[in-house]
This record gives C-alpha cells, structure tokens and sequence, in this order.
C-alpha cells in the first residue's frame, strides 16, 4: 500500500492539539469513529502517524457504525483497513428504522447523531477501549460556535477533550486546529478510499449547518483571518471538559 505522510503544517496542528488539550496518555487505548469521510480517513493516518512517532504508548483502533441505510457501503473499508493492520469494529444499528417508530420532536440528523454516539459508547466499553476520537475540524468548531449564537442565543462549540457524564470515557477531538481544506488536500493526496453520503435524510436538503458554512466562507474571502480569530474567541468553550457535545 502507498503510504502517504501527511504535511507538516497538519502533522503539527495535531501535535499542538494533542498537547494543549492533553488528549493521549500513555497506554490510551483510543477508537476512532470512522465514517468513511475525508475526515475521519485523514485522523486515522494522523493517529497512526502519531502512533508510531510519539514517546507513548496508545493503541489505535477504528469503529465504523452502519445505520443500516441502502446509500452506506461501509464494506469498502475492510481490505483497506487490513492492509494498514487496524482492528475494524462494525456495528450495524437500524437508525432510520428506529427513527421512524421512536423519533418524537427532534430532527433526524441529532437523533442519528445521539444514536450512534450510544452505540459508540457501548462499544468501546465492551471492547477495552477508553477514548474515543472524533474528526471535527476548525470549520466544524466554526459552523457550531455560530449556530449556537443564531439558533440558541448561547456561546457553545465542540470540545477537545472531555469525559462523558458516566466518567468512564474520554471523547477527543484532535484536529480542532486543522482546517477542512487541509483534510482535503490530504485525501487527495493519498487517494483516500472515501465513503461518501452515507446519510439521504441529511444530504436531501439544506441544513442549518450548511448554510453557516457558506456563510462563513464568503465572509473569509474579505477576511482571511476569521477562523483565527474565531479561534481565539472560542478557546475557552473548547477548554471545558464538561459537555455530552
């Protein structure tokens, strides 16, 4: 398999991440939510990276939930994944099944996300593991921290490293610093066997999320340092270990 090291300017985000939010500790065993997606892929080769680079020990495996939808072929990941010799856990999980019967006031994209996180949970509890690994970006951080001021009229955002209510488990974020098109240019680079739409009811129109990304896109063309400074102000919502977000 080609092996493709990611640049430099995303190695070191990650690592300035990783150490600001003291997110790995050695003898972690950490599993890392994999969608499929440009983003998910690129952390898994970032973690792998760190992995065999950094002066502890971890353990890096991937979890995959299929929510059991005829436009998810989660399959496609398998050989990939052998050949990097990760462990691979799929769970499959009825989401829009459930959805239809369960689903009361809420929209489907947070219920599915709720869902899967559940899953996830239980998984990692189940399998030895103790800190599960999300692939939200500096957009991604971006896109909520607005959100939560024009839908919520609060200050919120994403965390970088916190333990869920329970106390048992740790959820990490390391590419908080990293910006989308960073990941991009990675998984192009590394021809990426990338999964891609594997949810019809959140891409079948447009979401508030999706328009906060267009927004803040043409903002930055007159002002490219926005997310820099959006950075900044969010410090210290990231900071707080807290938070079932």
């Amino acid at each position: 398999m080609r092996r493709v090291k990611p640049a430099k300017s995303l190695l070191h985000q990650v690592g300035r991440a990783v150490a600001d939010y003291s997110m790995i500790q050695d003898g972690d065993r950490i599993m890392l939510g994999l969608s499929g997606g440009k983003d998910s892929l690129s952390l898994l080769h970032i973690l792998l990276h760190l992995q065999r680079h950094a002066p502890i020990n971890f353990t890096v495996a991937a979890l995959t939930v299929d929510p059991q939808m005829d436009t998810f072929k989660p399959e496609v990941l398998r050989p990939y994944l052998e050949k990097l010799g990760v462990e691979w856990f799929l769970v499959a999980q009825p989401i829009m099944e459930q959805a239809e019967k369960h689903m009361q006031g809420d929209s489907f994209c947070s219920w599915c996300a709720r869902m899967k996180r559940g899953v996830m949970y239980t998984t990692l509890r189940n399998e030895g593991y103790n800190v599960l690994a999300l692939a939200q970006h500096l957009d991604d951080l971006a896109e909520s921290f607005m959100m939560s001021i024009f839908h919520e009229g609060r200050l919120n955002t994403m965390k970088a490293n916190y333990k869920i209510e329970k106390g048992d488990l740790r959820v990490i974020r390391p590419l908080v610093y990293a910006r989308e098109r960073q990941l991009a240019d990675f998984a192009q680079e590394a021809e990426l066997p990338i999964v891609v739409e594997n949810c019809p009811a959140c891409y079948s129109k447009p979401t508030q999320r999706a328009h906060m990304k267009q927004l803040l896109a043409q903002e930055e063309k007159s002002n490219s340092h926005l997310l820099k400074t959006l950075l900044s102000t969010m410090r210290p919502l990231i900071e707080r270990d807290t938070t079932n977000y």
